[in-house]
């Protein structure tokens, strides 16, 4: 159990690095507020030290892969517990994993940590179905991995 954990976790970074380096260019593009995850992540972070948002974008990303990490774990541990989720296709379960994630913690947490609502978002629905993508990508990539390391 203590080994599919730490595998969890470690797909959960290696799919929360390729993510960020997929948001790359919207951040670029929209500024830390077009990524919704990055922005949460600012946000929490400067309530934890204790600084101005825009001070802790570079430490935000500790959050970013602990929340990858640890939620990777978990799916690892789902998945491998439940016997009956490893009948099902790696591309379902990445896909389902991504989409779950988004829909259970993203969602309805984004508007109290930050402020802002994904349905009223100022760049549109952009952000939301961006934050929605990649998550399958994480998804996806987290499936992948833990199935190839375990």
């Amino acid at each position: 159990m203590l080994e599919t954990a730490a595998v969890g976790f470690g797909a959960g970074v290696v799919s929360t690095a390729l993510m960020s380096i997929l948001q790359l260019p919207f951040w670029r593009r929209w500024s830390v507020v077009g990524v919704l995850e990055w922005h949460e992540n600012v946000c929490i972070a400067a309530r934890v030290f204790n600084r101005r948002p825009e001070e802790m974008l570079a430490h935000s990303f500790l959050f970013h892969f602990l929340n990858g990490g640890l939620a990777s774990m978990f799916y690892a541990l789902a998945v491998h517990g439940l016997g009956f989720l490893k009948w099902l296709d790696v591309w379902v379960l990445g896909v389902l994993f991504g989409l779950f994630l988004w829909i259970a913690t993203l969602a309805p947490i984004h508007k109290p940590i930050t402020g802002v609502s994904i349905t009223r978002h100022p760049l549109g629905p952009w952000p939301a179905a961006v934050s929605i993508l990649l998550h399958i990508v994480y998804g996806l990539s987290t499936a992948y991995v833990a199935e190839l390391a375990l």
